[in-house]
């Protein structure tokens, strides 16, 4: 089992020294999706929301959301982060989200992928909550994760 390397000898938290790492190329994609009524789905892809572009506003959050992981998840590193990009698909049985994030740097960006998804997500459900309050945020992931010594992960 490998160990954690967020914890020191005495099992305390602690950010992790990344400064012997050498600085690479790293990419890492998430996924997510909230799920919601056929009718909200539908007033989302028409634009037709009281609080205006959905998927606008969405995906100017994630990117937001990804540059201030540093800030919001208390051991990661503050990254320079090269680009984000965040899809999001209307499909009839909700929002898919996917969000893209790359940098040089000695570790990888898969938090701040994730997070780019989440608050996306959350802006979604803020967005539309006066029309479906039974919206669910689902399957917040990693499905690729590039560069740096552990090299390649690609979920299946």
């Amino acid at each position: 089992m490998n160990t954690l390397t967020h914890l020191d000898a005495e099992g305390r938290a602690r950010m992790v020294d990344v400064s012997d790492k050498p600085e690479t190329a790293r990419t890492a994609v998430a996924r997510g999706f909230v799920s919601m009524a056929p009718a909200t789905a539908q007033a989302i892809g028409a634009g037709s929301l009281p609080k205006g572009d959905v998927l606008a506003a969405a995906r100017i959050a994630g990117i937001l959301a990804a540059k201030r992981t540093a800030d919001l998840v208390p051991l990661c590193h503050p990254l320079p982060i090269a680009a984000v990009e965040l899809a999001l698909t209307v499909e009839p049985a909700g929002v898919a989200i996917e969000a893209s994030v790359r940098t040089t740097a000695r570790t990888g960006v898969e938090m701040e992928a994730l997070t780019a998804v989440s608050v996306a997500a959350l802006t979604v459900y803020d967005m539309a909550k006066a029309l479906d309050r039974g919206m669910r945020i689902e399957g917040v992931r990693v499905v690729l994760k590039d560069g740096g010594r552990s090299g390649r992960f690609e979920a299946g």
